[in-house]
């Protein structure tokens, strides 16, 4: 009983000082490129848009009972012309390097929070807007739950070809790209009876669990903590981790079944994963994998080998992200 009430003074002290004076928001641009975060809230902060170098950070104090959102614009340049900033995804309209109270333009991911004054703060990564780039939203010094919440895949790579925007450097949502009232919850769809998940936002859900996806998925994306300062990060170092070893595993798998291929005595082989195809006569020195042979620097080595050498290569790139 002694241990409830000193839980419950604690948090009543927390909420009394956090709600008087804000809370603290950190961008981290972890990037190998420069971002241009855009902010929109019912009360401005210290800017409403800058530029943040790869590496660099910037924090702002958000008063109590803020609401507002946070995304990053990316190729973002001047028009050497009329010396208006124009970006190539995430873009908020304002030609300039401030959104003076302008949203994103689709698509964009986004980071939205919804501060207490001393009660719960809301906060999320949507994809309803699409995706540009990796984010994650991490509370700290708060209490409750307080889980971290985003996006840390790149879902550049993975996104269908009716999504996908001209240059590549952003995936649309469904609503965006198609429009119709199933996609965009609207009209007939407008409650979450009606607007049911559709085959890209369960993609977008599989690859990002704890993101929104669509307009009604609030059960497995809206976090919840009381009196905490939160970071936004822009591509998190686990992202550049979970490819390298997406694709070292890829390697793995492909160098099994070269190693299985080479150990049947048949002259005509025939591969395939995925996509790739190949077939023909082969020598005996090109039987061998290229793969494990880039991987382990010599091909006629054991399966063995070549798996403990992929593993060791696996360990060492994570450890160099």
């Amino acid at each position: 009983m002694d241990f409830l009430f000193f839980s419950i003074y604690l948090l009543s002290l927390i909420s009394f000082f956090h709600g008087t004076s804000g809370t603290t928001f950190t961008l981290v641009n972890k990037c190998d490129y420069t971002v241009w975060p855009g902010i929109l809230g019912n009360t401005q902060l210290d800017s409403t848009g800058f530029e943040l170098p790869s590496g660099g950070s910037r924090s702002f104090q958000a008063p109590p009972s803020w609401s507002g959102r946070f995304w990053g614009r990316t190729g973002c340049a001047s028009d050497q012309t009329t010396g208006q900033l124009i970006c190539q995804t995430g873009d908020c309209g304002s030609t300039q390097i401030e959104c003076n109270g302008r949203g994103a333009t689709p698509p964009a991911t986004l980071a939205e929070f919804t501060t207490g004054s001393g009660t719960q703060d809301f906060y999320d990564v949507s994809l309803v807007d699409g995706f540009n780039l990796p984010m994650i939203v991490e509370p700290s010094g708060g209490l409750g739950m307080c889980f971290s919440t985003g996006c840390i895949n790149d879902l550049n790579r993975q996104c269908p070809t009716e999504l996908r925007v001209d240059s590549g450097e952003a995936c649309n949502s469904a609503c965006e790209a198609f429009g119709t009232p199933e996609y965009c919850c609207s009209g007939p769809y407008a409650t979450p009876d009606t607007c049911k998940p559709s085959v890209y936002s369960e993609m977008f859900k599989a690859a990002c669990p704890k993101a929104y996806s669509y307009a009604y998925d609030d059960a497995t994306s809206t976090f919840t903590c009381t009196g905490a300062d939160y970071t936004i990060t822009f591509c998190p170092s686990s992202t550049r981790i979970h490819e390298k070893l997406h694709l070292i595993f890829l390697a793995l798998i492909i160098s099994l079944h070269s190693q299985k291929s080479e150990s049947n005595a048949i002259p005509t082989t025939a591969t395939t994963y995925g996509s790739i195809t190949g077939s023909g006569q082969v020598s005996s020195e090109e039987k061998g994998s290229w793969l494990p042979y880039l991987l382990t620097g010599d091909s006629s080595k054991s399966l063995s080998d070549a798996v403990f050498h992929t593993t060791l290569l696996a360990i060492f790139l994570v450890f160099l992200a």
